[in-house]
Parts: structure tokens; sequence; C-alpha cells
């Protein structure tokens, strides 16, 4: 069945969740290998690796592999989002840090980014570290220290300037008096989605010491390998130093180092091989929007209002969905998924019994639409042109300091991020 704002209110105040489970298969077809995200090494020393995981399917345990975690679900459902309002089809309240004045116009789009962008969302580094147009840093503004004290016993705060912080999660890890303690306000997710390789050929490596199994890691293989086009061979001497480098040590700045030809980029590549990349059965991409989760948050206004900012919210999530299935799976190099067939939404209700809804994207948006109006009428000043924010002087001066020592540096590297 389709339906309309209304009959989704009603879900959100008496049913337990939409779901939906979608087979995918190789773009190239099934049984293409694919290269899920890597993670370091259990062993030390040993190289990156996939996330192998045993899983319960029908009676059987079967070998499974993470192609596409909750967390990077997230950030690819909220730029989905983030995409739709780029092309003006619908608007979602967002703060957004505009860094195109202080010179710095390759973060985000053109140098705006975006709390629909930012790993942590609204709670973010970025945003803390940023201020109002006339100077005053973010985080002391009423509008600051309302997401300060946001809970969720009064999320009014969140949801009229960034929802998505309330769908997706967010955690103030600096805690109330940016002490990093740990204890400020943590926004559990109501919508998680994770896509899973299903049924992957997998091999043991074992112990010769002891014989037990030391790990286990992927039935698949990547070579890697670069035949030089330009006959230039190991044995050429190379200098090197800090910016340039020479065949002759007197034009080499600095202490001149001899190095050869591939640490420059030039000369092959000797062929390797590594244990990565898998074939599968099938992908299965599991999303669910938890009603009863929703229903955890509370807002200015009382009961009925909180229930119709919650419905909002849901709306928000239907839409995300419709959104990242037009923007396509194709997750990263070598790892582009294509749905096997349509597969319906369930709206789950209190007793476990569900009833299907189909839900497009034309559809998904006429919904939010309606919802928007609803929480607006309901007397929620939601922020419809995004809040702007400057960075202030110290996180542009280190963006500038990165990006140059990135442009002169080999040996840059970037400071690692936290899960959201």
């Amino acid at each position: 069945m389709d339906f309309s704002f209304k009959q989704l209110h009603s879900w959100v105040c008496t049913h337990n969740a939409i779901r939906r489970v979608m087979r995918l298969q190789p773009a190239a077809g099934q049984g293409d290998t694919i290269f899920p995200s890597t993670y370091p090494g259990d062993l030390k020393d040993s190289g990156p690796m996939h996330a192998l995981q045993m899983m319960r399917i029908g009676a059987k345990d079967v070998h499974c592999v993470i192609i596409d975690s909750v967390q990077s679900q997230a950030n690819r459902l909220e730029l989905a989002l983030m995409s739709s309002i780029c092309a003006g089809t619908v608007t979602i309240p967002h703060l957004e840090i505009d860094f195109s004045e202080a010179g710095i116009d390759y973060v985000g789009r053109k140098g705006r980014y975006s709390s629909l962008e930012a790993p942590h969302r609204i709670y973010d580094a970025a945003f803390r570290d940023s201020a109002l147009a006339d100077g005053r840093a973010f985080m002391e503004t009423p509008l600051g220290q309302g997401l300060t004290r946001a809970n969720t016993t009064n999320a009014t705060s969140v949801l009229t300037v960034s929802p998505n912080a309330l769908l997706f999660g967010a955690w103030h890890s600096q805690g109330f008096k940016g002490d990093g303690n740990g204890t400020g306000t943590k926004f559990a997710r109501c919508l998680v989605s994770e896509i899973i390789g299903i049924n992957v050929p997998v091999e043991d490596v074992f112990d010769p010491r002891t014989g037990a199994i030391a790990e286990r890691r992927t039935a698949g293989r990547r070579t890697s390998s670069r035949i030089e086009q330009l006959g230039i061979i190991r044995g050429v001497p190379i200098y090197k130093g800090k910016s340039n480098w020479s065949d002759r040590e007197e034009e080499v700045e600095g202490n001149a180092t001899l190095v050869r030809p591939s640490e420059i980029n030039h000369g092959s590549i000797t062929p390797s091989i590594e244990p990565l990349g898998v074939t599968m059965e099938y992908a299965e991409q599991r999303i669910v929007l938890t009603f009863a989760g929703l229903r955890r948050l509370c807002f200015d206004g009382g009961a009925e209002k909180s229930s119709i900012a919650r419905a909002y919210l849901a709306a928000l999530g239907v839409l995300a969905c419709a959104e990242q299935d037009v923007c396509g799976y194709a997750l990263r190099s070598r790892c582009d998924l294509v749905p096997e067939k349509p597969a319906p939404y369930e709206v789950i209700a209190p007793d476990g019994t569900s009833s299907t809804v189909q839900i497009d994207l034309s559809g998904a948006r006429e919904l939010y639409k309606e919802a928007l109006a609803a929480v607006l009428a309901a007397g929620f000043e939601m922020q419809l042109t995004p809040t702007r924010l400057i960075p202030q002087r110290k996180l542009a001066s280190i963006i500038k300091q990165s990006r140059d020592r990135t442009l002169t540096s080999d040996d840059a590297e970037a400071e690692p991020e936290g899960e959201a």
C-alpha cells in the first residue's frame, strides 16, 4: 500500500519499525570479484584485511563480510540528502561552515561544509571551532548552548537546525564543559543500514608451530604491478631532497638521499599479490527505521507536538533511503552493486506482523514535504535557510598548514577520524 504523512504519523505512534531487506549483486554480474572496505590486520605486521564474520542464515552458519558498515551507510544516506538539497528538490535544516572567505575552497562543496557531511554531525569539531559572522564562537552563542543542553527529554534545538543528527545519531563527546570527558549528550541512531556479503569463500592460515588457526582471510586475491613504459631502470642514480629530485646531487635542495626511481614514481613496480577481494552468493542491505527509538525523543510543546516531530524524522529517513537508491551503490573502486530486483518495505506492527508498503522517490519527496508542512504548522521554528558559520582563525590556519604540508611533503598523513 502507498501511504500519506497521516498514516506515517499513526505508525510512528503505535508500530515498531519500517524495514527493508534487499539483495544486491556486483554490477558485472554474480560471481564477479568485489572489494569491500579494508581494516588493519589483527596480527602484528599483517597487511590490510576485510572484516569477515560468521552469520546465521536460515539453518546454517555461513561466512560473510562487511561490505559497507553502519557508519559508512549513514554518511552515504546523508550525502544523498545533501545531493537532493543541492538540486533544490527538498529543504532540510542544516548548519554550514563557509570556508571560502578564508581562502579555503577545497573543503566540502567549493568551501562549504555542512552538518550533513561532517562525520560527527552538529557535534563535529569543525562546528565547535567555528563562529558566527560577527566573530562570536559558535558554541558560546544561544544556539550553540542550546545544542549543548539538548538531550532526549528535549531535543527541539537539534530538530530545528539539523534533524539528521537525531535520525542518524550524534554524540557531544566534549561534554558539557568541553573537557572531552564523554559526559555530553548522546542520541542513538534511529535509522540503521548495513550491507553484508553473504556466503563468502574463505581460507584458514595455520600456525606452523601449533597447528592452530592463526588467521582467517578471504580466498580472493588482489594483484598489483606497474611496467615502466619510458625504459627507466632501477640502477639509474636518483637524488631526492625535501621538495625536489635530480640525477645530480648538487641540484637537490637540502640533504640529498640516493633512492630508486620507483620512489619518485618512475620505474617498474614488482608484481605483488595480497589476500583481498571477495566473491559471494549475494550481498544484502538491511535497513531499519525504528519507530520505538523515535518515541524516546521528546520535544517542546507536549505529547501531540512531539509525535509530529517524530513523524517528521521518520519521513526524513524514508526520503534518505529513496535518495540513496537513486544515487546508486557504487561504494568504492571495484565495489559497484545493483539490486537483484526491487525490494518492498515492511511496516512492523506491535505483534510482529508486517504489511508491505511501496516507496519510490517521488512519493518519498512528497511525503517529506507533507511532514515539513506539518512540523511547521505544529509551531516548530525550523531553520529552512542554512545556519551559516565561518571558521575561527585557528581552524582555518591548521587547515591551510595541513594543505601546504601535503603539497610539499611525501610523508604527510591525515589524522585518523573516529567513527560517528
